[in-house]
């Protein structure tokens, strides 16, 4: 559809997700099968179905959506942060199967940002995340759109496997 009405497909966006805070021995297959569906399947699905619009422009760009727990992992829920560490694999290795249709691939890993979910946190909880990040604050949607939007631009036409991460940390 979007095609037919405007002639072309330029970036694809894959910002979809379901996060998990279910031990290990807790888990049941139907919950598994969710996260595996929508963070997995859906994202391969998505780009896998896209490369054939992007020929027909000439080239376009996917960005997937990891999070800072694929690089750190998280106490439990170990399945969420798993499907996001394979998004990392896709982005890595996309670009050298698609560089040749100039096409890009690029991911954002986030941090603690201020969303629904986190608003629902207790102040015991929220504070001691504020202290352990550099910057001092939780990050807005509005970082991570305007991460998004650098990496579906021009200005970022030579960057591709990429993972940025936007979290607020201090790196060396």
């Amino acid at each position: 559809m979007i095609y037919k009405e405007y002639g072309k497909i330029d970036i694809l966006i894959n910002n979809a997700g379901v996060s998990s805070s279910t031990p290990l021995t807790m888990y049941q297959q139907e919950e598994i099968d969710k996260i595996i569906e929508l963070n997995i399947k859906a994202v391969f699905n998505c780009s896998k179905n896209i490369v054939a619009y992007f020929e027909k422009s000439k080239g376009g760009v996917i960005l997937n959506t990891s999070s800072m727990v694929s690089i750190y992992g998280q106490p439990s829920g170990c399945l969420y942060p798993t499907s996001k560490f394979a998004i990392n694999g896709l982005t890595k290795s996309l670009p050298r199967e698609l560089a040749s249709k100039n096409i890009r691939v690029n991911a954002i890993a986030p941090g603690v940002i201020e969303t629904d979910m986190i608003k629902n946190l207790p102040k015991e909880v929220i504070e001691p995340l504020i202290k352990s990040i550099p910057l001092g604050r939780i990050g807005s949607p509005e970082d991570i759109a305007n991460a998004f939007l650098f990496l579906a631009s021009d200005m970022a036409n030579y960057i591709s496997g990429i993972i940025l991460q936007v979290d607020g940390l201090a790196r060396s």
